[in-house]
């Protein structure tokens, strides 16, 4: 008889986009000026932050953002409570430009460069 482990999704999903397990491959080039004109437009940022900081709704989406073909399969086949963008509603096109934004945004300063957080 075997034993199976109950992960939640979630959980699960994180442990996947994380781990490593997408093997990080070049993303398709695209134009981050266009990808932040589409994040805003089509509604990204109200769950994800116009910097792809997350929030309640939506996790955090970088920097650095996850490796494309994980970016790709949430888009088009989400897990939780995200809507599908299909290629038919997001053309591929457009999905690199969204990753391309996404790449764009520089990284947050580190901990030690942020004088208020070093005088606690």
């Amino acid at each position: 008889m075997r034993t199976f482990l109950c992960i939640p999704a979630a959980a699960l999903a994180l442990t996947v986009f994380s781990s490593g397990a997408w093997a990080q491959s070049a993303a398709p080039a695209g134009d981050a000026a266009h990808g932040q004109q589409l994040f805003a437009a089509d509604g990204c940022y109200q769950c994800h932050g116009y910097v792809g900081q997350g929030g309640n709704a939506g996790l955090r989406l970088g920097p650095p953002p996850i490796a494309y073909e994980a970016f790709t399969e949430q888009l088009r086949h989400p897990r939780a409570e995200m809507p599908p963008y299909e290629a038919k509603i997001l053309p591929d096109k457009d999905a690199a430009d969204i990753y391309a934004y996404l790449q764009s945004l520089p990284k947050p300063p580190a901990v030690k460069d942020v004088p208020l957080l070093n005088n606690l």
